[in-house]
């Protein structure tokens, strides 16, 4: 037997030894896989997608459109014909002429077909070509019904573009070139991880298939995330109020107090030091403290929004208050927390209360007249299934809300994601961000039905009136100056949404800035990174299209700007405050307890 002989054999017996190892790995895989399936929560149907009644008029209108206006119809069709018979024949024509390579590709860049495969092999580009053809037809099949009321064809065209994603050839292994090469290339080993990956998902959700997006053992909260030095100075029932450790000689004299959403974890503010906006704050010379919410369970289900408005926003203005002996604070509202805290500066204009000396506003929305691409989630189908859910578990599970936010950008936090983890069988990335994205919160069930149907749904706030703390409150009560804060690309919270409610409020002191990017990123981004620049305009009486139109461009984070409108509202500089008082002692170390 010659040296080759030998080297091939022991290949040979190597590579029959991976593949029982791997088969016996997939075959315990496959157990685990049957049994975390099994305990899957069964879904509402109301909260599974749209009712079959909105596809059910979709095509009562196409047919309409088809009576109505046949040649349309016709054109469309032997357009979308036309166009795929082309991409066939230039396709087969190649072949014919002994050219293993693709036809010329036209189609727009998508990040989804980046692997060079996609360009370069013909079966690849082919599949590729005829899918964007195919989801062309399809947009140009919604836009073209005219007949649909305005927000049932924005519906319509959301759920259409889910479907058409869903499909992408990307998410299917047999059309996917990347994971079958690698597949190839690690003997199948890729393969097998991935099937691990899907395996601990599914085991680490209780059946519920839920990506995960960031290393977990990567990030520890307090040790490498939200780890600005302070302490908590008071609790209750709904927060814990965190108070920093300042870091200048001198500070302002009126405090600041942070309000963040509390459908996520507050140290979406404080990730690193990099990039913390508390830390930035605190280094401004601001005595600075910060809602940490509790994460409700089925014993919250009753605690409602004048629960969060009294025993949250009123209960921390005070602690501020008499921590620093001041009269008034300067506050911040995230999202929902920026919604509510201009709930409460309503509520307190009605009582003559001025504790609150200036606000700002993170992407918060006041106006729910346009409530942007999150309302195709607020109809009545969906509402119908939420109010069943909470009635049963008490609460609106974090299940829910975050599959709601990752749909609204579904390529980059779902099918991504899942195909980097399940068919590359790649570890998920030590990235804060999305480490952040999947520590998710749930709300109670009552609060959660005011603020969906009250606001989102019927715009009580912007028109006739809110309930809450026993009164009436509205927008245009708001007298305090704010400086209101949105985001360009911002999925939840538009713009353009967020700009019309600062307009309807009372106050005569206005300052609204557009930050490029969306909206976590477009918050939270230090000067230092000198990313996405910014927009100002003082006029604020224009239409938001015009108001963008004649603004001035700012390079950067719109970080400094706001600092400087601040410290015109923060009083005179005074020695240093060390975190608590004699009436509210520190109770332990920041980031607290109510944040794990």
């Amino acid at each position: 037997m010659t040296t080759i002989d030998i080297h091939e054999g022991e290949t040979s017996r190597k590579e029959l030894d991976n593949l029982e190892k791997n088969l016996a790995r997939v075959d315990a895989l496959t157990q685990r896989l049957v049994a975390a399936l099994s305990k899957g929560r069964q879904v509402p149907t109301a909260l599974q997608g749209p009712s079959k009644e909105l596809y059910a008029k979709a095509a009562g209108a196409y047919w309409t459109e088809m009576v109505n206006n046949p040649a349309k119809l016709i054109e469309h069709q032997l357009s979308f014909w036309s166009k795929s018979v082309t991409h066939f024949v230039e396709a087969q024509a190649l072949l014919a002429q002994g050219h293993i390579a693709a036809p010329e590709d036209k189609t727009p860049p998508d990040r989804r077909f980046s692997h060079e495969l996609w360009r370069t092999n013909p079966f690849f580009n082919f599949v590729k070509q005829q899918y964007m053809i195919n989801a062309e037809a399809i947009t140009q099949a919604i836009d073209d019904v005219e007949t649909l009321d305005p927000a049932e064809k924005r519906r319509l065209r959301y759920f259409g573009q889910q479907i058409v994603d869903l499909f992408s050839p990307t998410n299917f292994l047999a059309t996917n070139p990347e994971a079958l090469s690698l597949a190839v290339e690690t003997e199948g080993e890729s393969l097998v991880k991935g099937l691990e990956n899907l395996v601990r998902d599914l085991e680490a959700n209780n059946g519920d298939l839920v990506v995960t997006l960031a290393d977990k053992d990567a990030f520890t909260v307090g040790e490498n995330l939200a780890t600005t030095p302070g302490e908590v100075v008071f609790r209750n029932h709904l927060f814990e109020l965190i108070q920093y450790t300042p870091t200048t000689k001198t500070v302002f004299e009126t405090p600041l107090v942070i309000f963040p959403p509390w459908i996520n974890k507050y140290y979406i503010l404080d990730l690193k030091p990099e990039n913390s906006l508390i830390k930035w704050i605190v280094d401004q010379g601001h005595t600075l403290f910060v809602v940490s919410w509790v994460n409700p369970d089925p014993s919250y289900a009753d605690t409602s929004m004048t629960d969060y408005i009294q025993d949250g926003f009123l209960q921390a203005i005070s602690t501020v208050k008499a921590i620093c002996d001041v009269p008034q604070i300067n506050a911040i509202g995230y999202c929902i927390a920026g919604t509510t805290l201009s709930l409460t500066l309503a509520l307190l204009a009605q009582r003559g209360d001025a504790s609150v000396k200036s606000a700002t506003l993170f992407t918060a929305l006041t106006d729910f007249s346009d409530r942007g691409e999150v309302g195709v989630f607020l109809d009545e189908d969906f509402m119908n299934g939420i109010e069943l859910e909470v009635a049963k578990t008490g609460i609106l599970d974090k299940y829910y809300m975050s599959r709601t936010f990752s749909f609204l950008r579904s390529n980059d936090l779902i099918y991504g994601p899942a195909i980097k983890s399940y068919m590359l069988g790649k570890a998920p990335p030590a990235f804060d961000l999305l480490y952040w994205n999947g520590d998710a919160t749930n709300l109670p069930g009552k609060m959660a039905q005011q603020y969906l149907r009250g606001l989102c749904q019927d715009d009580k706030f912007a028109s006739d009136g809110f309930d809450v703390a026993g009164a009436t409150v509205q927008i245009g009560q708001i007298t305090q100056p704010i400086c209101a804060i949105a985001c360009e690309t911002d999925h939840i919270a538009a713009w353009k949404s967020c700009f019309r409610g600062v307009q309807k409020m009372g106050s005569d002191d206005k300052t609204f800035i557009l930050s490029g990017s969306g909206h976590i990123a477009g918050i939270v981004n230090p000067p230092a990174k000198k990313k996405y620049g910014h927009w100002l305009n003082p006029d604020l009486s224009l239409e938001p299209d015009a108001w963008r139109d004649t603004a001035s461009q700012q390079e950067g984070s719109w970080w400094p700007h706001w600092q400087a409108w601040l410290a015109e509202k923060s009083g005179e500089m005074i020695p240093p405050r060390a975190p608590g008082s004699p009436k509210f002692p520190p109770i332990c170390p920041a980031p607290g307890t109510y944040v794990t």
